[in-house]
């Protein structure tokens, strides 16, 4: 989730639906400006008792932030608490329950995007070592229930929290039970946006399949290869899920504008502080009808701000996000920018993928998308074929358009490589959720401890 920032031009008013549009035409950049970004989160914990350790006690998530300036890094306060660091890889920031999440530098290449992810990993394992502390890639907390976990001190997630179980039975556990890998990719235009958009969505499915790494609840399996994805069907209905508009003949930014502005509000950012909004109108804040700001109307930033808090499987602001995959190791993480990016920033790996979806039908996808927790490469593609073959068919136009791309490293090597985990699974058919299961029904003894070693980022 979003730290709140500004920037030049936040607090120009909104006049209508041209400026609102106006974020997104914002984006636009021709191929050669085009980056990658990529975000991660891991489960942080105490390495002598596995518990999640809290913001203000000794060597807990406060410590582990501030121990970042070391490296670079500067604090981001809220409140008088640091909730966040800015530095030359981006930002360091906190999930609900203390996750802790790296939103990756826009960079030119997956060789620069690994690299990154290296350099922080390194960081967290000298820092963890210091503080006793370890990082956990994985998609659910394993052991952990609701009430074990911390809350930070970040005022939106307070709004948030309260609000959830009004609208859904799981969204308290998307925030404090949850770690996901996100890419964010950049669009020409508008006729760009809406193809990377519609084949971006469509795979989303797959790439959760190919992702899924999340099989335990409190220490026992829960029936489920990625219930970190599961948990977004019932986390609140009005923010989430597959947008079968995008496929609607005449989409583009206004289409998108319109969704969000019907998508409930949670707060406005003023003076230093978040007023409580949840479950209000963007459109009557337009017509400065709002209740928590009487009179009032909305700025750029507060728009930057509602777009935030839609989360659709693929999510526009002034890029492109595509947020269906569990955390896992730093491999995996490599892996993701790289499965987007062989599919989206080469033309003719685009079209490719384009022409295997644009006969999906919205419903077939949708069955594909309730299906892929429980199964995951099992789940069948709207065409019928299991996503395990589909997976291979996939993977090879990625790999293709790497290899166009002709980014190499300095030995030489094709962005295509970073493929490499997911080739593996799509070969075996075996998630890490299979291979955790696996190995709690067999080596494990049926115990959970091991997850803390075997899984950690």
């Amino acid at each position: 989730m979003s730290n709140k920032s500004e920037t030049a031009g936040d607090s120009a008013p909104i006049s209508g639906m041209d400026d609102m549009i106006a974020l997104f035409e914002g984006g636009e950049k021709p191929r050669e400006s085009w980056r990658i970004g990529t975000e991660h989160e891991k489960f942080v914990f105490r390495l002598k008792d596995h518990r999640a350790p809290s913001y203000e006690e000794a060597g807990g998530i406060r410590d582990l932030l501030m121990a970042f300036t070391r490296h670079g890094w500067e604090p981001v306060e809220e409140g008088g608490k640091v909730i966040a660091m800015k530095g030359p890889d981006g930002s360091l920031s906190l999930e609900p329950a203390g996750q802790f999440e790296l939103s990756g530098a826009p960079l030119e290449t997956l060789h620069q995007t690994c690299e990154e992810t290296g350099r922080h990993r390194q960081q967290c394992l000298e820092i963890g070592a210091e503080l006793g502390l370890g990082f956990l890639g994985l998609g659910f907390h394993p052991t952990a229930a609701r009430a074990d976990l911390p809350v930070m001190p970040k005022g939106r997630y307070a709004i948030m929290l309260r609000h959830m179980p009004r609208v859904g039975s799981l969204g308290l556990d998307m925030m404090l039970r949850t770690c996901t890998v996100q890419t964010n990719l950049d669009y020409a235009g508008e006729a760009d946006m809406v193809r990377k958009f519609r084949v971006s969505l469509a795979l989303q499915p797959l790439a959760t399949a190919l992702f899924a790494n999340s099989p335990f609840t409190e220490g026992r399996p829960n029936g489920f290869l990625s219930f970190r994805s599961h948990i977004w069907t019932d986390t609140d209905p009005a923010r989430t899920g597959m947008l079968p508009f995008v496929f609607d003949e005449g989409f583009g930014y206004e289409r998108y504008a319109n969704y969000a502005l019907d998508v409930p509000m949670y707060f406005v950012y003023r003076d230093g502080r978040y007023i409580d909004a949840a479950g209000q109108s963007f459109r009557d804040f337009l017509e400065g009808r709002l209740p928590a700001l009487p009179g009032e109307r909305p700025t750029i930033g507060d728009w930057k701000d509602h777009l935030s808090t839609a989360f659709p499987e693929v999510r526009m602001k002034s890029y492109l996000e595509m947020r269906g995959a569990d955390s896992g190791p730093q491999s995996r993480i490599c892996a993701l920018p790289a499965l987007w990016v062989g599919l989206l920033y080469d033309q003719v790996s685009l079209d490719a993928a384009w022409d295997l979806v644009k006969g999906w039908s919205i419903e077939g996808q949708q069955q594909m998308r309730d299906e892929v927790p429980r199964l995951a490469l099992g789940a069948a593609a709207p065409d019928g074929r299991l996503l395990r073959a589909l997976a291979k068919e996939v993977l090879a136009i990625a790999g293709d358009g790497l290899d166009r791309r002709a980014r190499q490293n300095g030995i030489g090597d094709s962005e295509s490589g970073f493929l490499s985990p997911l080739h593996e699974i799509a070969e075996s058919g075996l998630t890490l959720a299979d291979r955790h299961l696996e190995a709690f029904h067999g080596r494990w003894g049926g115990k959970i401890d091991p997850i803390w070693d075997e899984a950690l980022f």
